[in-house]
């Protein structure tokens, strides 16, 4: 046979963001080997299709799926959009390394990983011991080996969260390092590098990265730049000091030597919508003065973290307890309250209740479950982080409609859902998501289709060759000869965002084949039980 597998009569665009071509493809052991007419060749396998777009797997740029899959390998909510591969550990939060007090965000901590291994008592890389946990892995490199055993339906790549650096060594209270926390950071971040991490990734909203000075990260992204990797950011402000965010983290970029990819590029509230093309000028403007500067976006006007991200940034230090502990106390929750009391009145209409322990509450806007709770929405707010334990999730719209589409128009912009990957089924199918986990990407291919934002083929390099070439990873991204059988074929009548902010757990439709490392995870749009995702580590 010349061929495991042959494509034909498909209509190809090859992620390069040229015009669509008509041509064979034939695969063999993972790999592309032939583009072309290939009528005579043999196969194991034929698929014919005639009427759907043959294009690269989609890269989801921004991703929090670290955890989620090993305990949900089918990686079913991105399969169905047609994502191939995602970029893992962003926004200063990442899976490993883990080192001391680091506790892990709380829903990827609440979840059981028992399955995957052996609990005991780790000793780090920075010579610190681990409190015992029922987490299998520590480093890069176990958590490597767990993604090769569970072998997920996709590939992943992991940067290095900052946050998850800073606060296994150096704690969670309210400062920088010191210069032996700042050597130990360092090694650590080496040792992730050298294990396959692709970068550094900052969360300087979150503490306690919202504390540490710029100094520390650009120490951090030096080594990152000496390795070849890149710096991601959710940058401090993406509001009221968006400009001035968006001034740091080019500086660390240029201070460091590291390319930079700012995460989720948006302008956040009413009065800060006009700022977007100077935040926008300035992008392109330090893109000229060195390396190019890349972002990523979803097609939604809302956000998504965690519900206690209004608490002021002096009460969200010392970790989970020390926060639990100033709600419950009756003197600074009178505090908290004043202080939220300080927004409009309207500012919590366009709050909307993600996971929580209440499920009548699930998708509602804070007002209504005020009114059911009979307390104000600040009261209403602060029982439901206080009753969550901090796991309850919060839904923001923001944004602008008009920003997000001319975001997503620009030539740097590449697509990230900005959410962990779901399953209509099993242990990811109880809570309570932002639509992006699931549509993010269909969503924004159905745009295309009907005209509304780039040209399709520029809409299909933004979810593919544009990725690949921003996080370096090699031989995707495209469709072409050598290149991994990352493929993705649709119909492009029937794609379609099923998903909503009511009713999150709906797949996509529209997708016939997705195929990773030449292996169907999707086949004639129903889930197979095949899976052939790779971790994919930093090349030099």
């Amino acid at each position: 046979m010349d061929f495991a597998l042959k494509i034909i009569n498909g209509r190809v665009l090859d992620g390069s963001g040229k015009d669509a071509t008509h041509c064979d493809i034939g695969i063999n052991k993972g790999r592309i080997t032939k583009m072309g007419e290939l009528s005579a060749a043999c196969a194991e396998k034929t698929i014919d299709v005639a009427g759907c777009i043959v294009c690269p797997g989609f890269i989801d740029a921004h991703s929090h799926s670290d955890t989620y899959l090993l305990i949900e390998p089918s990686a079913a909510s991105k399969v169905y959009q047609g994502i191939t591969t995602e970029i893992c550990g962003n926004c200063g939060a990442s899976a490993a390394p883990l080192n001391g007090g680091y506790k892990m965000p709380s829903d990827w901590l609440e979840k059981d990983y028992s399955h995957l291994g052996k609990t005991e008592t780790r000793h780090t890389c920075a010579g610190v011991t681990e409190i015992p946990s029922t987490l299998p892995w520590s480093t890069v490199a176990e958590y490597r080996a767990l993604y090769a055993e569970a072998q997920p339906a996709i590939n992943a790549a992991l940067l290095v969260g900052h946050n998850t650096l800073h606060a296994g060594i150096a704690g969670y209270e309210p400062r920088a390092a010191t210069a032996d926390e700042m050597a130990q950071m360092l090694h650590a971040l080496e040792q992730a590098l050298d294990e396959g991490a692709i970068g550094l990734s900052s969360g300087l909203a979150y503490p306690p990265g919202s504390a540490v000075p710029r100094e520390e990260i650009i120490e951090l992204a030096k080594t990152v730049a000496q390795h070849g990797g890149l710096y991601t950011t959710h940058m401090r402000s993406e509001s009221t000091l968006l400009l001035e965010s968006i001034d740091e983290a080019i500086d660390i970029a240029e201070r460091s030597g590291a390319r930079l990819q700012i995460s989720h590029l948006k302008a956040s509230g009413k009065k800060n919508w006009g700022k977007l093309e100077a935040a926008l000028e300035r992008i392109r403007k330090g893109s000229l003065n060195g390396s190019p500067i890349g972002s990523d976006r979803y097609p939604y006007t809302a956000g998504c973290t965690d519900l206690d991200i209004v608490l002021p940034q002096w009460a969200t230090y010392g970790g989970r307890d020390a926060i639990l502990a100033r709600l419950r106390d009756p003197e600074t929750r009178n505090t908290l309250r004043a202080k939220l009391f300080d927004n409009p009145a309207d500012h919590w209409d366009n709050v909307m209740i993600g996971s929580t322990q209440f499920e009548e509450f699930k998708g509602k806007y804070l007002p209504e479950a005020a009114e059911t709770l009979k307390m104000h929405p600040v009261d209403a707010l602060l029982h439901l982080i206080d009753s969550d334990d901090l796991k309850t999730g919060g839904i923001f719209f923001s944004m602008s409609e008009e920003n997000m589409w001319k975001v997503l128009a620009e030539p740097f912009v590449s697509i990230g859902s900005d959410g962990s990957m779901r399953a209509p089924w099993g242990p990811l199918s109880h809570d309570h998501p932002h639509p992006r986990a699931y549509g993010s990407h269909t969503k924004f291919l159905r745009a295309a289709l009907d005209g509304k934002t780039v040209p399709l083929a520029e809409a299909i390099y933004k979810m593919t060759g544009l990725p690949a070439e921003q996080f370096n990873l090699k031989k995707r991204g495209l469709l072409k000869e050598g290149y991994a059988a990352d493929i993705l074929i649709f119909d492009p009548d029937a794609i379609k965002a099923n998903t909503t902010y009511a009713n999150p757990h709906q797949l996509s439709d529209g997708m016939r084949h997705v195929i990773v490392n030449g292996v169907h995870s999707l086949e004639d749009g129903t889930h197979t039980e095949h899976r052939s995702g790779q971790f994919l580590a930093r090349q030099d």
